[in-house]
């Protein structure tokens, strides 16, 4: 097993380092919550700035706040809270380009990141995952690499524990693993990992960012303060990140369906093959590899080269991709009803991911899609770049819209796909049954978000199964 480089922590973190500052953590969710109680054992004055109401948020943890000593302020931003920080951390969800921010950025104060403060305390090496799909499955499935492999692992990141949670305790793992999106990346200054991984960069988070460059510049980032000893590995099929050649000494890997000279893990037929610069290079089957689709398998290239980075003894590779099973909401089956199948890829919240799922499937499919717009244009789920005959429209058979989305989805659709309109997800469930026949897939890939009826993706999955579940029993 090959030893990580020692993280050298930027910021110390003794209770002196804070005591007596004022910190103004800006959004309660999760990562604000373990961001709030780290500061608070620091000695920190703390304010908590959310949106919200109070009455929209767990009172548990608003009396945990409120008994540690936190100043809570709710329902909006006020200026003043501001510009009387000494520092500000912003959770991921908080955009960092808002007037406020900018207004505290011009008097100097500082404004960093969750993920920023947390990677300056951590010691542990951290392998990053980011990419506009895919990275929290190759974030888990790594995660399960390494404990396979014997190591003690921390899995979490934008995946659902924030690494402040992994910076309060006791930090005894090998590894932190960690899923990073563009709104984390965007707050990063000293923020470094042992392994970076980019999976891909399409459209996404349109409705945030200035355009398309803007967001791709968040996602790059994450290998911003690599150098020696560090390693980058790429998604060569991605054109963006093909005609990357950094210059800072970091080991760059690349991976690719297909074999060439540059890439250093490949596809052929039901085989992965991969090797790092200068050593050997493995044959891994696929024969019971259990995700479908071609982007599961150009994924697991990343996840391999990963492991062989760490050292891992490639036989404990074979045995974790013959043993995963994937994770809830993408891709995941959920039963079969008159001989209908029915999917729940609910984690598909933008065109690519969506599209990337229609294209696992051979089978007749009618697509269930809709929810928060994010600024995208849905041309591609019917294959309108590729024209007519296109792969897409070929397994399209039907679409069920709903959400604040569905009037442009069905624009896109209009002439090419049949579609309906529903009000709601049991009715969209309802729906795509009846046009479907045996033999054909029902799948949930809504290209959007989920904020305009449900809390998150995993409530619109949930949703989703369980209307399915009706069917099945009804």
């Amino acid at each position: 097993m090959k030893k990580a480089p020692a993280r050298k922590s930027s910021v110390p973190s003794t209770m002196s380092t804070w005591t007596n500052a004022k910190v103004l953590v800006v959004g309660l969710g999760i990562s604000g919550l373990w961001t709030a109680r780290w500061l608070i054992e620091r000695g920190a004055h703390v304010t908590v700035s959310e949106m919200k109401q109070a009455s929209e948020l767990d009172p548990a943890m608003v009396r945990e706040l409120v008994a540690s000593g936190v100043e809570l302020e709710f329902g909006g931003h006020r200026n003043d809270t501001f510009l009387n920080a000494d520092t500000i951390v912003v959770s991921p969800g908080v955009p960092h380009d808002t007037p406020m921010i900018r207004s505290t950025m011009k008097k100097n104060i500082p404004v960093i990141g969750e993920m920023e403060l947390a990677s300056r305390v951590i010691d542990t090496p951290i392998i990053a995952v980011t990419g506009t799909n895919g990275k929290t499955t190759v974030t888990a499935l790594v995660g399960e690499l390494l404990k396979n492999a014997g190591l003690k692992v921390f899995v979490g990141g934008n995946i659902g524990t924030p690494l402040m949670a992994y910076a309060a305790g006791k930090q005894e793992a090998d590894y932190l693993v960690a899923e990073v999106s563009s709104f984390q990346l965007d707050t990063i200054q000293t923020f470094c990992p042992f392994i970076s991984i980019i999976l891909n960069i399409t459209p996404d988070h349109l409705d945030r960012y200035a355009d398309m460059e803007a967001y791709a510049r968040s996602k790059l980032r994450i290998y911003e303060n690599q150098g020696p000893g560090h390693y980058l590995i790429l998604n060569d099929d991605d054109q963006r990140l093909s005609s990357l050649h950094p210059d800072s000494g970091v080991t760059l890997l690349r991976y690719g369906l297909g074999q060439r000279q540059e890439v250093s893990a490949f596809l052929e037929g039901g085989t992965a093959r991969a090797g790092l610069t200068g050593e050997a290079t493995h044959s891994f089957s696929l024969d019971r590899f259990a995700l479908p689709g071609s982007h599961n398998q150009e994924n697991l290239l990343a996840v391999v080269l990963a492991g062989m980075a760490v050292g891992i003894d490639v036989r404990v590779i074979q045995d974790t991709i013959d043993r995963f099973k994937g994770l809830p909401h993408r891709i995941e089956y959920v039963g079969e009803v008159g001989g209908i199948r029915f999917y729940n890829d609910s984690k598909a919240t933008n065109v690519d991911a969506a599209r990337r799922a229609i294209a696992s499937f051979d089978d007749p499919l009618i697509l269930i899609a809709g929810g928060r717009h994010k600024g995208a244009d849905y041309g591609p789920l019917v294959g309108r770049e590729q024209g007519a005959g296109s792969r897409e429209q070929g397994r399209l058979k039907g679409a069920v819209f709903l959400g604040e989305a569905g009037g442009l989805l069905a624009e896109a659709f209009e002439g090419i796909v049949p579609y309906d309109m529903a009000g709601h997800m049991e009715e969209a469930v309802a729906t795509a049954f009846s046009m479907a026949e045996p033999g054909d897939v029902v799948l949930l890939a809504p290209a959007c978000s989920s904020f305009d009826m449900f809390s998150d993706y995993r409530q619109r999955g949930d949703v989703f199964k369980a209307a399915v579940k009706g069917l099945m029993h009804g």
